[in-house]
């Protein structure tokens, strides 16, 4: 296992790092204020209304970085810091979230993918490491590679998740860059800001992506009767 956990550590370092600039770079953005004076609620009900969505909801959520589009119930979630700041930052999130909205209204097909797979994702996640583990025990002990077989399944799907999540965001990303940057609803030293912070945002996605991959790839080594040390 000195494998799987020099695999953790890395990702875990890499992980931090990404995270680490993503909050500075947000921090920073924080400072270059909106010429128009509107705040992260407002930039979202303005592109929400430029694409014809009128059913859904904006509102503040507790939290750091905790923002998202919650498709079920229609509503852009926004962290309380982003729904009221006035800024490039919180310009950038608020209209990537709302990038999200415009996926589900014009019926995105990733997006639709992505949500189609949530409910196993959420059921394989939970379980998975006990699954592998145990899996590993079994072989070791026995040479019986059933439940590790499952196991491996189980983080294959997430692993998939992880990547089709990729697609998704960096289109929101786009669509949120584009109606910014056509709408003028930044400056050309505004946009600079926003397309930065969504820049490092992407790249959590990227590194949770790769780091789901190579674990999987250790996992399916084990099965295939790679090194177990």
């Amino acid at each position: 296992m000195t494998g799987y956990y020099l695999i953790i550590g890395i990702s875990m370092l890499v992980s931090w790092f990404v995270s680490s600039r993503l909050k500075s770079k947000f921090e920073h953005y924080s400072n270059v204020h909106l010429r128009n004076g509107l705040s992260g609620k407002e930039v979202a009900e303005k592109m929400l209304r430029d694409n014809g969505i009128h059913d859904v909801q904006v509102i503040s959520v507790p939290g750091q970085l905790t923002d998202h589009y919650n498709p079920a119930d229609k509503t852009v979630n926004l962290s309380e810091a982003v729904y009221m700041q006035r800024n490039a930052a919180a310009a950038a999130v608020a209209a990537h979230e709302c990038g999200h909205a415009v996926q589900h209204a014009v019926g995105y097909s990733m997006l639709q993918l992505r949500s189609k797979l949530v409910p196993v994702v959420s059921i394989s996640s939970n379980l998975m490491q006990f699954v592998i583990m145990g899996g590993i025990v079994l072989m070791v002990m026995s040479g019986n590679k059933i439940v590790l077989f499952v196991g491996v399944i189980m983080f294959a799907l997430t692993t998939l998740f992880a990547f089709i999540t990729l697609p998704v965001e960096y289109d929101a990303s786009n669509r949120a860059m584009k109606w910014l940057k056509d709408t003028g609803t930044v400056t050309v030293e505004e946009f600079v800001g926003v397309k930065d912070s969504l820049k490092w945002a992407a790249r959590t996605y990227v590194v949770a992506a790769i780091g789901s991959l190579v674990q999987l790839l250790y996992f399916a080594s084990l099965l295939m009767g790679g090194r177990r040390d």
